[in-house]
């Protein structure tokens, strides 16, 4: 089968859906009409996976949008309880958010909006499967590889090609494929069902494995790498995914084992500083106390049913999507040792550039093998997966700029002083402690939205760093964060920047 798990069925003006409660036994698919029948179908686990159930959201503000017509507001209350149907999942409510946005303009763009969605999926998915791929490759032995995966996170939870298991897949496709071990998976045995069966389509060798054997089956030697799929993943690595996750990376951590998420973008929930404030749905009492028709625990057996558990981000060996790979279970440096030792390279230098100012100058930082990348590293792990883009400081605050964007895989821009760069430029001006200057910025150096961590060596006045924010919104960027490594107390930086979040990595004084 090679049809899109849900897709937009014209001119009925419906979704047409993979019933994947029917699966391994039927393949049917469902016509959706209404938002109820889309809701119900959410709910009821006809339609799953985080990507999947987003983009079924997004189709459903359609169905709203062309039932209701010019009823702005009654479309916008169907679209609400479309973003409630899952709590868990963050793919929903952001995709029903992005189609909402079209509504002023017609139900057609609302729909355009969401055929955008499904497209963008796919080709999401690709990268996000190319990354992870070479990712596992570089992770394990260079022979075929015995894989558990967990849940479902094939082409049925996603528009098409997958996350972790399209990942599978596409390693099987290079030959690099022993077997894969396939967790049962509650609720209703997803990994069993659905997981299986697209296994089972594409040819690759698979055995199902029950949930709680998955730790015996690491410590038999059985399992090179383990790679899920993500509902949900806080600004600091910690992600929510299908109840059993957690168990499965304490396990692997116990025996070192390499632990990948794959998700796209659209999971990463920024509003969230962790994994705390994620909400777990659970599910009805009867999948426990029942399997098909057959009552298997005592009449009025109290239930735990979690459909979620949330893995903490140290656990984690990488997360992966179509843009980055994050690693929040990266060692970090004590961060009173690292100040102490910045502050032990430092070279003093008075009436420096001008009389009365006292001059640090991080040359013999930067020439201590090591310590530069370090300190990288500590900088990448406060701000893990809130980063799009690094924008270092002229001059000195390029070198931490650049190895930031070295070691986070990240895209690099600078800012100069005026007249160093071509073309069209956004401008800032500021005070220093011993004059007035400028910085600049070329126009489109930084896209609309993104997350843009600042870097600048010395943290004085704030004037320079609260230029380059400047910058950053003038560009319709989003500032993530400033750092510096040396802050002089007293000079009134701090309080100058207060709007931001600010990581100085060494204070003396100014």
């Amino acid at each position: 089968m090679t049809e899109p798990s849900v897709r937009w069925l014209a001119p009925e003006g419906a979704i047409l859906a993979v019933d994947q409660r029917a699966l391994p036994a039927e393949y049917r698919q469902l016509t959706l009409r209404t938002v109820d029948e889309v809701i119900a179908a959410i709910q009821t686990l006809a339609v799953r996976g985080a990507p999947a159930i987003g983009l079924t959201g997004a189709l459903g503000v359609a169905l709203a949008a062309y039932a209701h017509g010019a009823d702005l507001a009654a479309v916008r209350a169907d679209a609400a309880r479309l973003a409630a149907a899952r709590p868990t999942a963050v793919n929903l409510e952001w995709a029903v958010r992005r189609a909402l946005g079209r509504l002023p303009e017609g139900a057609d763009a609302v729909l355009a909006e969401a055929q955008a969605m499904l497209a963008e999926d796919i080709s999401v998915n690709r990268a996000a499967v190319e990354r992870a791929t070479e990712l596992v490759l570089d992770l394990t032995p260079d022979r075929p590889l015995r894989l558990l995966t967990h849940c479902n996170t094939g082409r049925l939870a996603t528009a098409a090609v997958g996350t972790a298991l399209g990942t599978i897949l596409e390693l099987a496709a290079r030959g690099r494929v022993e077997q894969v071990l396939v967790d049962e998976t509650r609720p209703l045995l997803q990994g069993a069902r659905l997981t299986a069966w697209e296994l089972g389509e594409a040819g690759v060798p698979y055995r199902l494995c029950v949930d709680s054997a998955a730790a015996a089956a690491m410590a038999q030697g059985l399992v090179d790498c383990v790679l899920v799929g993500a509902d949900r993943i806080a600004a600091n690595g910690d992600t929510a995914n299908k109840i059993g996750t957690y168990g499965l990376a304490v396990a692997a951590a116990r025996h070192g084992i390499p632990f990948v998420v794959v998700a796209p973008e659209s999971s990463w929930d920024d509003q969230l500083a962790d994994g705390s404030g994620i909400v777990v749905e659970e599910r009805p009492a009867g999948e426990v106390t029942s399997f098909g028709a057959t009552t298997v625990a005592p009449a009025g057996a109290a239930v735990f049913n979690p459909a979620f558990d949330v893995t903490p981000g140290h656990l984690i060996t990488a997360v992966v999507s179509e843009r980055r790979t994050l690693r929040p279970g990266g060692p970090t440096a004590d961060p009173e040792v690292l100040a102490k030792r910045i502050e032990a390279l430092l070279t003093e230098y008075p009436d420096h550039p001008t009389p009365g100012v006292l001059f640090r100058d991080l040359a013999g930082l930067y020439a201590e093998p090591g310590v530069l990348g370090e300190l990288a590293d500590h900088v990448l792990a406060a701000f893990d997966g809130q980063v799009d883009r690094v924008l270092g400081i002229e001059s000195r605050g390029f070198v931490l700029g650049a190895a930031l964007a070295a070691r986070g895989a990240l895209p690099l821009v600078l800012a100069r002083k005026p007249g160093k760069l071509p073309g069209a430029v956004h401008r800032a001006s500021y005070t220093l402690e011993y004059g007035e200057d400028r910085l600049e910025l070329q126009q489109g150096a930084i896209r609309p939205g993104e997350r843009v961590l600042i870097v600048d060596d010395v943290l004085a006045t704030g004037g320079t760093l609260a230029a380059a924010a400047q910058l950053v919104a003038d560009a319709d960027g989003r500032v993530a964060g400033l750092t510096a490594l040396v802050a002089l107390r007293g000079l009134g930086g701090e309080q100058r920047l207060a709007g931001h979040r600010l990581l100085t990595l060494c204070e003396v004084p100014g």
